[in-house]
C-alpha cells in the first residue's frame, strides 16, 4: 500500500510540476546585507495565501504556484518591515534579485508584533507576540500562552508534553532536553515549529511530537541568563544559568542546570494480597518514604561556521546525578504477623560525552549532515531491604550493582530539495553499545551489547496550494547479546500525513503511525532476584515485540485572537509490553514483564485559547480517553477525563497567572494510575530590563501536596496504593532571573542528530 502510495504521489509530483511557475530570490538585511534567516515568504492571490516559505541561512527561498492570475509577493520578518512585490500575469518563473528589508520599531528589546500563527507544510509556525513574550519570565510560561493544540505546559515540573508523551525537542535544529528549553529567555524565541506528528527521523526514539524552536540571530558579543526558584519551607532548588559569546566564525556556550529536592515528609499507604493456587497473604503497609536527590547537568559547546554553508559544532556533557531514598514501614501481614521494613536505596550516575559533530549545505536544495558521538557511563547502585518480624527473625534482600557502559551513537542524512513542492530526505543511524554490570553479592558479571541499525526515508509532496502529503517509511535491524541470550529484531517503521488548509481560518489533518517497541536489554535480561518475602522479580528473554498503529484525525479554527482544535485518534498495540505477576509456587511470586493481547486506546482532545485582550488571556484543555487492555483470562476497561486551563494578566511589570491541572486516569495491563495533581498561583514584577521576581503559591488549599494513587486489578495481585509529599502543600516558592548584555550572539547551528545516550542496561526495582 505504501509503495503504491509513493509512486502515486511521484505522477503527481510530475504533473504538478509541469504547470509550476517559481519565484525565487534571496532576503537581506538593509543595515548590513545580513541574511534574514527564517523569513516569511508568502504568495497572494488576492487575499489567500497559496504558496508559502521561509528563507534558509543564506536567505534564499523557492516557491512554486501554478496560478496564472496577478499574484503578489509579501517577505517579513519579526523586528523588520513587510515588503510586497507585484508579481504580473503570465506562466514565466521569476527571480527577484536581492529583497532588502528594513529594521521594525522595538521596545525594551522585545519587538512589538501580534502573534502570528499558520500551518505550512503540515506543521503549525508560531511567532509569540510581545504581549505574551512580556507576560512570560521563562520559556514554560511562554509555552502556557501558545496555542499549540495537545501540548502542556507544566510550570511546576517545568516540563512539556505532547498528547501526554516527551515530545522531540530542537533549538535551531539542535536535538534539546527541557533543561536546554528551560535556559533560554523567552524574548531570543523568533519561531516555533510544531507538529503531534512525530518526523520519520526520529521515529525510532518513542517521542510523542515535535518542536523546533528558532532563536533570534544576533550579531557579535555575549549574553549571561541566570535563573532560579526556591520555597520558603521546603527543600526545593532549580536553576538555570546560561552563558555564550559570538565573534567571527566561533561561538561558545557554557550551560549549567542543578537541580536538588530533599523530601522528609513523603507517605505511603499500601494495601495488597498475593493470592495461588495454594497461598494467600494479605498485607496492609504504612511507610515513610524520604527521598533526596541532586543534578548537575553540565555542558560546553563551540560552534565554528566558516560561511553560511558550513558549520562544525563540538559539545562536551556531562551530569553527575546522585539519589538517596528510604523506607520506613510497618506491615500487617495475614501470614507472618506484624513486622518493621527499612529499605534503603542510592544510586550515583555519571555519563560524560563528547559529540562531533559537522553540516555542509551544496547548494540551496542539499544538504548532509554527519555526527558522532561517544559516551562513558557508570551507575553504582545500592539496595538494602530488611525485614524484622516479631519472632526474633531477620530477612534481608540486597541488590548491589556497579554498571559500565560504553556506546557510540553515529548518524548521516541527506536532503534533496526538488522545489518548493518536494522534499525528499534519508539517512542511517547505528547504536553500538557494551555493557558490563557487576552484581557485587554473588560476582556475577553478565556482558551486554547491542547493535541498532535505523535506515529512513521521507518523502513530502505540495498538492496543490493547500493540500501537503508526508510518506515516510524506515527499517530498523536490532541485535541484542545478554551473555546466556542472543535476540535479533527486523522490523518496519512507517507513517503518513496530510494536513489540508481550506482557508486562513480552517485546517484539516490525518496521519497513521506503525511504530513497533522492540524490548529492551534490562527486559530479556534472565537474572531473578528476590526483593520482598514474597516477590521474585526478572527479565523475560521470550518478550516479542510490542506493535503500534495509531490513527488520528484532527481540525483547527483560527479567528483574530481565538484559537480552537479538535483531534480524534485511536492506536492498536498488539502484544503490548506489561507487568505481570504469577504465582511460583512455595510462597512465592514471579514479577516480570510480559506481552498481553492487545491495549487500545480512544482519546478525543479540544483546546480553546484566547490571547491578549486587554493583557488578559486563557487557555483550555479537555480530553476523553477509553482504555482496553485484555490478556490470557483477563480483560479491564477504564474511561477517564482530564485537563487544564491557564489564565494570565500582564499589565507593565506586573504579570498574574494561574494555571491548574484536571489529572486524568490510564490503565497500562492491570494497572490504573492517577496522573499528578498540580496548581499554581503566580505573581511577577520586573522593574527593569534586566531583573525579574516572582512568587508562587503551589498546590493551594491541599494538606497532601503532590498524590500519586494507583489500583492493580490483577487477580494474583489486586492492590492499591496512595502516595503523597506533603511537603508540597500550600507550598509557597520564589523566583529570581538576571540577564545582561554585551553586544549580542549570533545563532546559526542547524543540527538535527542525537547529542547524548540515554540508555541503560540495568534493571532497578
Amino acid at each position: 500500500m505504501i509503495r503504491s502510495i509513493f509512486f502515486m504521489a511521484l505522477m503527481l509530483l510530475g504533473i504538478t510540476a509541469a504547470n509550476a511557475r517559481s519565484i525565487q530570490g534571496a532576503v537581506l538585511s538593509s543595515k548590513d546585507s545580513t541574511a534574514v534567516a527564517g523569513a516569511v515568504c508568502r504568495v497572494l492571490s488576492g487575499d489567500k495565501a497559496i504558496a508559502g516559505t521561509t528563507a534558509d541561512a543564506s536567505g534564499r527561498f523557492m516557491l512554486d504556484v501554478t496560478s496564472k492570475n496577478p499574484l503578489e509577493l509579501e517577505v517579513g520578518m519579526t523586528g523588520f518591515s513587510t515588503t510586497r512585490i507585484i508579481i504580473e500575469a503570465g506562466n514565466k518563473s521569476l527571480n527577484t534579485g536581492v529583497i532588502y528589508l528594513d529594521e521594525g520599531i522595538s521596545l525594551n528589546e522585545v519587538t512589538v508584533r501580534a502573534n502570528q500563527l499558520s500551518v505550512v507544510k503540515g506543521r503549525t509556525i508560531v511567532y509569540p507576540s510581545a504581549s505574551e513574550v512580556r507576560a512570560s519570565s521563562t520559556a514554560i510560561s511562554l509555552f502556557q500562552k501558545l496555542p499549540l493544540a495537545g501540548m502542556e505546559a507544566n510550570p511546576i515540573t517545568r516540563t512539556l508534553t505532547v498528547d501526554g508523551g516527551s515530545p522531540v525537542i530542537l533549538i535551531n535544529g539542535v536535538p534539546s532536553t527541557t533543561d536546554d528549553l528551560n535556559s533560554l529567555q523567552p524574548k531570543d524565541i523568533e519561531r516555533i515549529e510544531f507538529s503531534r506528528f512525530t518526523p520519520a527521523r526520529y521515529a525510532d526514539k518513542g517521542a510523542t511530537g515535535f518542536i523546533d524552536i528558532t532563536l533570534k540571530k544576533r550579531t557579535d558579543g555575549g549574553r549571561i541568563f541566570a535563573w532560579g526558584r526556591s520555597a520558603v519551607t521546603t527543600a526545593f532548588v532549580d536553576a538555570n544559568i546560561r552563558a555564550s559569546y559570538h565573534q567571527g566564525a566561533s561561538q561558545f556556550t557554557l550551560t549549567y542546570s542543578p537541580s536538588w529536592r530533599n523530601y522528609q515528609d513523603v507517605y505511603d499507604n499500601t494495601t495488597e494480597s498475593y493470592i495461588g493456587n495454594d497461598f494467600r497473604v494479605d498485607l496492609e503497609t504504612h511507610d515513610r518514604n524520604p527521598f533526596n536527590y541532586h543534578y548537575h547537568k553540565t555542558q560546553l559547546k563551540y560552534d565554528f561556521s566558516p560561511s553560511d554553508k558550513t558549520l562544525f559544532s563540538a559539545t562536551i556533557s556531562a551530569t553527575p546525578n546522585f539519589n538517596n531514598s528510604r523506607l520506613i514501614a510497618r506491615t500487617v501481614d495475614s501470614e507472618a504477623g506484624t513486622y518493621d521494613n527499612y529499605n534503603r536505596t542510592t544510586s550515583k550516575d555519571f555519563s560524560p560525552s563528547l559529540d562531533l559533530y559537522v553540516r555542509h549545505d551544496f547548494n540551496g536544495r542539499n544538504s548532509l549532515e554527519a555526527q558522532v558521538v561517544g559516551t562513558l557511563s557508570s551507575n553504582d547502585y545500592r539496595r538494602d531491604n530488611n525485614y524484622w518480624f516479631s519472632d526474633g527473625n531477620e530477612q534481608a534482600y540486597i541488590m548491589n550493582v556497579d554498571s559500565r557502559r560504553r556506546s557510540l551513537i553515529s548518524e548521516v542524512n541527506y536532503t534533496h530539495t526538488f522545489g518548493e513542492r518536494t522534499q525528499l530526505s534519508g539517512g542511517f543511524q547505528n547504536t553500538v553499545s557494551h555493557s558490563t554490570n557487576t552484581y557485587l553479592s554473588t560476582d556475577y558479571r553478565p556482558k551486554l551489547t547491542e547493535n541498532n541499525n535505523y535506515a529512513y526515508v521521507r518523502l513530502g509532496q505540495s498538492i496543490g496550494s493547500k493540500v501537503y502529503l508526508t510518506l515516510a517509511t524506515g527499517l530498523k535491524l536490532f541485535w541484542i547479546n545478554n551473555d546466556l541470550n542472543k535476540r535479533n529484531f527486523i522490523r518496519n517503521l512507517s507513517s503518513a500525513q496530510v494536513s489540508w488548509n481550506i482557508n486562513n481560518s480552517w485546517s484539516l489533518q490525518g496521519s497513521f503511525r506503525y511504530s513497533p517497541s522492540i524490548p529492551s536489554l534490562t527486559a530479556l535480561t534472565d537474572y531473578p532476584q528476590q526483593t520482598t518475602p514474597y516477590l521474585v522479580s526478572n527479565g523475560n528473554p521470550e518478550l516479542r515485540v510490542e506493535e503500534n498503529f495509531v490513527y488520528s484525525l484532527g481540525a483547527n479554527y483560527s479567528y483574530r485572537k481565538f484559537q480552537a482544535s479538535f483531534q480524534s485518534a485511536y492506536s492498536d498495540s498488539p502484544n503490548s509490553i506489561i507487568d505481570d505477576i504469577t504465582y511460583s509456587g512455595a510462597g512465592l511470586f514471579l514479577s516480570q514483564s510480559v506481552n498481553s493481547k492487545y491495549r487500545r486506546v480512544f482519546q478525543n482532545d479540544l483546546s480553546l485559547r484566547i490571547n491578549d485582550i486587554h493583557g488578559f488571556g486563557a487557555g483550555l484543555y479537555m480530553s476523553l480517553t477509553h482504555y482496553q487492555t485484555a490478556g490470557e483470562g483477563w480483560a479491564h476497561k477504564l474511561t477517564s477525563f482530564d485537563g487544564s486551563i491557564s489564565l494570565w494578566w500582564n499589565k507593565g511589570p506586573y504579570t498574574i497567572s494561574y494555571w491548574r491541572k484536571l489529572p486524568g486516569k490510564y490503565l497500562y495491563g492491570h494497572t490504573v494510575r492517577k496522573d499528578e495533581n498540580g496548581d499554581a498561583l503566580q505573581f511577577e514584577w520586573q522593574p527593569d530590563k534586566h531583573w525579574t521576581v516572582g512568587a508562587s503559591w503551589m498546590y493551594m488549599f491541599d494538606t497532601k501536596g503532590t498524590r500519586y494513587p494507583s489500583w492493580g486489578y490483577s487477580t494474583v495481585n489486586p492492590s492499591f496504593r496512595e502516595r503523597y509529599i506533603k511537603h508540597n502543600g500550600n507550598m509557597v516558592v520564589l523566583s529570581v532571573s538576571y540577564s545582561a548584555d554585551f553586544g549580542s550572539i549570533f545563532r546559526t547551528s542547524r543540527r538535527q542528530l542525537n547529542n547524548s545516550d540515554n540508555g541503560s542496561s540495568l534493571l532497578k526495582l
